[in-house]
């Protein structure tokens, strides 16, 4: 079977399988496992990855108002590859390509491949996504066993916090302008046993004012840019002059604010969002839960 991932978490998932060698493209930002880097790209950003972060804000609004697309796909490589199956996202046009997008690249098939698309907007939609790729692959056995792993890693972490306090955290997935995280973000920060104040489960993410952030009493503040690192979460932080009404913040008078690695823990819809939950649960109760991923997950700021 030759397969196309045109999202970094189905990357993921499919190496997490097994199914490595069976993934003959994959998009610009397929970066885990290493090896998945090496796979030809399908996909480019029309717009600059590298910019500041007010940029790349500036750069998709103005591209979406014109109702074009923020990603380019490679017909012709697409084309080439002839792929049997092809695992796509409708859950935010601003990650990945658009269903759009692909429909126009498959138009000069003659045999069309197999669309599988994914939607998910919580840790239990992320998990029965690694079983529908598994259903869609061939691989239902070991999708099944890897989707109760993860489950089962979460679960003992919410066992773990059951009867810790529970710091109101606050998480940034964007700081120019400001956004609240998301989707399966809140629901993570809950089982790693803290309190969202502003965010959603379940729903998107969303803009939130400074002063609207201001009156949260957040205890914690999680600096997690979309797609971004935890040394380059640091750095746009460093650069941002915060309002002085955040002063009153305990985050901020107590010296609890983190960046953390989105683009592994908490961006991707993937196997790593569990490795994300114990992150949390590690800077909410360092006391209780230690360290389960590398140092360099997380920079205090």
């Amino acid at each position: 079977m030759h397969i196309c991932s045109l999202l970094p978490s189905a990357t993921e998932i499919l190496f997490a399988l097994g199914l490595g060698d069976s993934v003959v493209g994959v998009t610009h930002e397929c970066d885990f496992p290493p090896e998945a880097a090496t796979k030809p790209p399908l996909i480019r950003p029309r717009v600059d990855p590298q910019a500041l972060p007010a940029v790349i804000d500036r750069q998709v609004t103005e591209l979406v108002s014109r109702g074009e697309s923020i990603y380019s796909v490679d017909a012709e490589l697409l084309a080439s590859l002839a792929p049997d199956l092809i695992i796509t996202q409708d859950l935010c046009h601003v990650c990945a390509a658009s269903p759009d997008d692909l429909a126009t690249a498959l138009a000069r098939f003659s045999k069309r491949p197999k669309i599988l698309s994914l939607t998910p907007h919580s840790l239990a939609e992320v998990w029965d996504d690694i079983r529908k790729i598994g259903e869609a692959t061939g691989r239902r056995r070991d999708a099944q066993g890897l989707a109760i792993t993860l489950e089962q890693r979460v679960a003992a972490i919410e066992v773990r916090v059951a009867n810790a306090p529970r710091p109101r955290a606050l998480c940034l997935e964007w700081m120019d302008p400001f956004y609240i995280a998301g989707h399966w973000v809140p629901e993570m920060v809950v089982k790693a046993g803290g309190e969202d104040v502003l965010g959603r489960a379940g729903e998107s993410s969303f803009r939130a004012t400074a002063e609207q952030i201001a009156e949260t009493a957040a205890e914690i503040i999680l600096v997690m840019p979309c797609g971004y690192s935890s040394r380059r979460a640091a750095g746009e932080f460093s650069f941002k002059d915060l309002p002085s009404s955040w002063d009153k913040l305990p985050a901020i008078r107590d010296r609890r604010v983190f960046a953390v690695d989105a683009n592994s823990y908490f961006s991707r819809p993937g196997p790593r969002l569990s490795d994300g939950v114990g992150l949390l649960a590690h800077l909410f109760h360092p006391q209780i839960v230690p360290l389960n991923v590398s140092s360099e997950a997380f920079q205090k700021l």
